[in-house]
């Protein structure tokens, strides 16, 4: 690796948590210059836009989930241990790249109406169509029950696991692991105890 690809790799680290505490639109490219320590024009000589940055960040972090829940799909697990690994690879991608997660969660709706940015959209659906089909299999293979709704199911599991990235803190009390843990067995168990 070159230095010039370290320093890219930096300054997109420092974009991606600006873009992720302020915001996509409120944050200037004199921001993230001041925050690396560089002049504006210096940033210049990396990324041409603080467009292009936000571009990267998020291209390479959906790039790298998709294949994961790729990985998971082509496994020959049953259709609940796809859905409870693909929840996992959720919340362990908010742990590991919380930044990331949070500018598509509160900022995907404006790099989205530009055209360069035409594959969030495609994400989304692809995003859609992985929870569809992991709910459409429990439900044909008898693994979740027969009177789900998969569209209101799909719907209720995107956004309460996408939505942790406002709460959820790396290093705190809790792991990934164990807020997956619970969730999943929130998810699939319920909350009620059980009868005698």
């Amino acid at each position: 690796m070159t230095a010039t690809t370290d320093r890219r790799g930096e300054l997109l680290r420092i974009a991606a948590t600006l873009f992720a505490e302020k915001g996509f639109k409120n944050t200037t490219v004199r921001d993230i210059a001041e925050a690396a320590g560089i002049l504006s024009g210096s940033l210049y000589h990396h990324f041409d836009s603080k467009e292009s940055m936000v571009d990267e960040i998020l291209s390479t972090f959906r790039a790298q989930l998709f294949a994961a829940y790729g990985d998971v799909l082509a496994s020959d697990d049953d259709a609940r241990a796809k859905l409870e690994r693909v929840v996992r690879l959720s919340f362990e991608a908010i742990d590991q790249h919380p930044a990331e997660v949070a500018i598509f969660q509160n900022d995907a709706d404006h790099p989205g109406s530009f055209e360069r940015f035409g594959y969030l959209a495609e994400r989304g659906v692809q995003s859609r169509d992985i929870w569809l089909s992991l709910l459409n299999e429990g439900v044909e293979t008898g693994a979740l029950r027969p009177d789900l709704d998969v569209h209101l199911v799909y719907r209720f599991i995107r956004d309460t696991v996408w939505v942790a990235v406002r709460w959820y803190r790396p290093g705190g009390d809790l792991s990934h692991g164990d807020v997956a843990d619970q969730y999943l067995s929130i998810l699939l168990e319920g909350i009620a105890s059980s009868a005698d």
